[in-house]
């Protein structure tokens, strides 16, 4: 028992050493920081910070800055930009470009400015150290981007240009670090510059072309595997971090560059986007801004009053600097204040790029003792500054409805939509699940109904549980993406008439069906068996086939009728279209009638959607097939059909499925069947009078006009 005792005190010796008890010790400061300090409404960020002060080397010396910590440490730094890269919108940063180039070059000259006169002639240090310290006055680490990302506004314009500005600006002042080391060693010359060139060229190719066509051919060839697609983008990660410090790049401009590459391939509502968000936010981050904390020496302040009067300086330029770029990109771009505020506190951060540059450059003999201490002092102070300053920014975005998330429809109807998916195939429904959790509106309080429809037989109860249990298999991948689900087994004579009849009874708004399997059943499928579930359901009804994972497609060809504007699904189709687009970061070619494409344009627009769109006039709806030059493997085909007896509905667009069916086999297809008035209560009082014949008998003279119209034209030819 003694034994036992000494060897537990032992293992309690400050500061700690046992790797499991550190682990174990940094895991409760992750899970009680937060809850503590969230009563006193202090940001959970600031909470670990200071948690990293209290326990570390220079508190109460309970952690030292030891390997694993530091790597746990790089890992999470690395992390932030990453997530950063992954979760920026590429089609909002190609749209507003020029206003992340414009807010990186304030964010960049301006601290710049200020801080060389005040070091230079101020503080009397020499131009390398005044002008490396002034460089690290530009620089600024999303340190706050996990606060933004829980209120939902990563989209929103001004975290837009301020993510997009954070690569401009760091990578530039850590070029102006690799210049200032070279410079102090004087070793900057024709050969240093031809160096950093080539090295810049290679690693952009492979991060940019390279990287993304090794994962498109690892997601296609393991689209099943979900876990190791986690591993993959985890190693491509630290691979691009490897390859930016071999360039003379710091590890964080690989991560970011990482992020931007993978963009496309991993949506924001995917299974993959959440299990990364997860790890990185309940592990890695929190390590980081833990460790950070752990820099700081209190006893600076302490040390003398130089001390205190360079780390006060310091904090005042850098805070001022970047309140100065957020004020002059308000003015230029007309923002609100609360946007400005929201600039300020994500870019007024310092830790990761600064670290990096004061540390290189005490290091390297440039700037002295003073200078690296009221570093960490500033860190602290604009970290603190920054939380406070972001998340006020962000709950004053959301209350006043400034977010870009927001969409035009209103919220009751985002918090009503219901998606149906009945399940025929077992083998298609992992990818009819991954279309679902893209378009699902994650507003929505209503779960994914999962359906599946029992024949009416002898062993129906049997077949119910297998059903049921083989679905539940199933639902596990829409958890993953935090998605809830509702299994459904249902018996009736006939499956679509138990599918209409659910879609009854729970209200669905869509339905997500599949594509017919068995060659010559899809004109039946088309036709007489789907009467209750297209002509007699006034619901949105989507067709899928997916040949290829969603994440591979690289465009969208949008076939549209005229008239499809004047339909009441209309403007859910263009939502959910543009969810894809945006999802998928895909252009759209619009096909169809000029006028459409000015409502469908007009639509996007109210919703502050920035898709690339490309408009083609086609009016030749007979002669479809000369679209098909223009269809390449890799593109979605979305075509938005009509019931019989709708505005937009055109006869030939029966035909349009088939030949789809037949001449567009290796392209993933959706056939989207818009939402129409539901009159079928007005209908039942008038069954006699049946329009049915008379809509029978015009498609038969359209169909007989235009024979003759053909035999005409051969016969003059």
């Amino acid at each position: 028992m003694l034994d036992f005792f000494n060897q537990l005190q032992h293992q309690f010796i400050l500061p700690l050493s046992n790797p499991i008890l550190i682990f174990s010790l940094i895991l409760f400061i992750i899970l009680l920081s937060p809850i503590l300090l969230k009563r006193l409404h202090i940001p959970s960020i600031i909470g670990l910070i200071i948690s990293g002060v209290i326990i570390g080397p220079h508190g109460l010396n309970i952690l030292s800055q030891s390997s694993a910590i530091d790597l746990f440490s790089t890992i999470g730094l690395l992390y932030i930009m990453f997530v950063a890269g992954l979760e920026l919108d590429l089609n909002e940063f190609k749209v507003n470009r020029h206003k992340s180039v414009t807010f990186g070059f304030l964010t960049f000259i301006l601290p710049l400015s200020i801080g060389f006169p005040v070091c230079y002639y101020g503080l009397g240090y020499d131009f390398n150290a005044s002008f490396l310290t002034a460089s690290m006055f530009a620089t600024h680490t999303l340190l706050t981007y996990p606060i933004v990302s829980k209120f939902g506004l990563v989209k929103n314009q001004a975290v837009a240009i301020t993510v997009g500005g954070t690569i401009l600006t760091d990578t530039a002042v850590l070029i102006i670090l690799s210049i200032i080391k070279e410079n102090q060693l004087g070793a900057l010359n024709h050969g240093f510059w031809i160096r950093m060139g080539v090295s810049m060229i290679i690693f952009s190719a492979i991060l940019f072309i390279v990287i993304p066509r090794v994962a498109t051919w690892f997601f296609r060839k393991l689209e099943s595997e979900k876990y190791a697609h986690y591993i993959f983008v985890l190693s491509v990660v630290f691979f691009a971090a490897f390859l930016a410090s071999v360039a003379g790049l710091e590890p964080i401009i690989g991560a970011f560059a990482a992020g931007i590459a993978l963009n496309r391939l991993v949506p924001h509502s995917s299974a993959l986007m959440n299990r990364i968000d997860f790890i990185g936010n309940t592990l890695f981050i929190p390590f980081f801004l833990i460790s950070v904390g752990m820099l700081v020496d209190i006893h600076v302040i302490f040390s003398g009053p130089m001390a205190i009067i360079i780390a006060l300086t310091l904090s005042a330029v850098a805070i001022s600097g970047k309140w100065l770029a957020a004020w002059f990109t308000q003015l230029i771009f007309h923002y609100s204040k609360n946007q400005r505020q929201m600039i300020f506190g994500l870019s007024s951060a310092h830790a990761a790029a600064t670290l990096a540059v004061i540390i290189v450059g005490y290091q390297a003999g440039i700037i002295d003792q003073n200078i690296l201490n009221g570093t960490i002092i500033l860190i602290l102070i604009t970290s603190i500054v920054a939380s406070f300053a972001t998340e006020q920014a962000s709950k004053r975005l959301v209350i006043s409805g400034e977010s870009d998330q927001l969409d035009e429809v209103s919220l009751e109807g985002m918090k009503s939509e219901h998606i149906l998916l009945p399940v025929a195939n077992v083998d298609n429904m992992n990818k009819l699940l991954e279309f679902v959790v893209l378009i699902k509106d994650k507003k929505s309080v209503h779960p994914v109904s999962v359906l599946s429809v029992v024949p009416n037989n002898n062993e129906a109860e049997i077949n119910m549980l297998k059903s049921k249990k083989m679905l539940e298999e199933y639902v596990k991948q829409a958890s993953a993406a935090e998605i809830r689900t509702n299994v459904i087994a249902t018996i009736d004579l006939h499956a679509l008439s138990g599918i209409a009849r659910i879609a009854r009874e729970i209200m669905a708004d869509i339905i997500v069906v599949g594509w017919p399997q068995r060659s010559g059943f899809f004109a039946k499928f088309m036709g007489e068996k789907t009467e209750n579930l297209i002509n007699y359901t006034d619901k949105n009804v989507f067709v899928c086939q997916f040949v290829h994972p969603l994440i591979i497609h690289k465009r969208m060809a949008l076939l549209v009728p005229p008239l499809a504007e004047l339909e009441s699904g209309f403007e859910l189709w263009v939502k959910k279209v543009s969810v894809m687009a945006n999802e998928l970061t895909v252009p759209v070619d619009f096909y169809g009638d000029e006028k459409t494409y000015d409502a469908f344009h007009k639509l996007l627009k109210n919703r502050s959607e920035h898709i690339l769109i490309s408009f083609h006039a086609f009016e030749d709806w007979e002669d479809f097939l000369v679209l098909s030059r223009h269809i390449k493997e890799d593109d979605l085909l979305v075509l938005v059909a009509a019931r019989k007896g709708s505005v937009s509905y055109l006869s030939f667009l029966d035909t349009i499925v088939m030949k789809i069916n037949k001449y567009f086999q290796i392209n993933s297809k959706l056939i989207i069947y818009p939402q129409q008035y539901d009159r079928s209560d007005k209908l039942e009082s008038y069954e006699e009078v049946s329009s049915e014949p008379l809509v029978k008998s015009m498609e038969a003279f359209e169909k007989l006009g235009r024979g003759i119209g053909t035999l005409l034209k051969k016969g003059k030819e």
